[in-house]
């Protein structure tokens, strides 16, 4: 692959097929970002592939499962290839767990390691992974939490611990890696109607949610802010004063 004119800006987005990551990642590519993508399911991510690319930048979409470290090190390959640099990385992808959302004390250990293996673990090992990248680039990482983290809701034991956690992983984060001129924050894109909240409440309707769309003047302020002026902080995408952690 050849590299990418100094021009253009990278971001490498997760969970890229659906969801916010696809609006997250479409408004990137109107924006002039080139992209590296990844999701589990193949066929909607070329297919959202094929959507950003239509913005006139370049886009790879490379499917996988960000908590299996071969296809980490295939994703940075990638940003590396095109871009020997990454401006924004958002770890988007997330695993759910069980669905109906069983109570906390019912929940399996083995959903329990694959729910923090993936919204936990993977975004920590891919921030690690990708430094040498991070410091080349503008270097923002933004970690996507969930109401759920300090919600206590019934049912969203598992999610929202493994989205807790992922919260202070960004602030130490944030403190630790401030001397590198990387910058971290995390994002609750507050309740949405996506798939994956779908699956929560099965054969319930969520039409009442708006679409992730509702999160897009948000993102347009987060990009134009300093990076390092907001690293630390914890925003909720759909709040009345964004410049206020929740």
């Amino acid at each position: 692959m050849a590299s990418l004119p100094k021009s253009f800006k990278v971001a490498l987005v997760t969970g890229a097929s659906r969801g916010l990551g696809r609006v997250l990642a479409g408004f990137l590519a109107k924006q002039g970002y080139a992209l590296v993508t990844m999701a589990r399911d193949e066929k909607p991510l070329l297919a959202a592939g094929k959507e950003f690319a239509a913005a006139g930048v370049p886009v790879v979409s490379i499917p996988g499962d960000i908590g299996d470290a071969h296809d980490r090190h295939r994703l940075l390959e990638a940003a590396a290839a095109r871009g020997r640099r990454i401006d924004l990385l958002v770890n988007n992808a997330s695993d759910l767990g069980e669905t109906p959302l069983p109570p906390l004390v019912e929940a399996s250990r083995e959903t329990f390691l694959r729910v923090f293996e993936v919204n936990t673990l993977a975004p920590l090992a891919l921030v690690r992974e990708a430094l040498p990248l991070l410091r080349r680039g503008t270097g923002l990482v933004v970690n996507i939490s969930s109401d759920a983290a300090i919600g206590g809701y019934p049912g969203w034991g598992t999610y929202g611990a493994s989205k807790a956690a992922l919260d202070l992983v960004s602030k130490t984060l944030a403190a630790e890696l401030k001397d590198q001129g990387i910058a971290v924050v995390s994002v609750d894109p507050g309740d949405m109607r996506t798939k994956m909240h779908q699956d929560a409440y099965p054969g319930q309707d969520i039409s009442d949610r708006p679409t992730p769309d509702v999160t897009l003047p948000f993102w347009a302020w987060l990009l134009s802010q300093p990076p390092m002026k907001v690293s630390g902080m914890r925003y909720q995408a759909q709040a009345a004063v964004w410049e206020v952690p929740a």
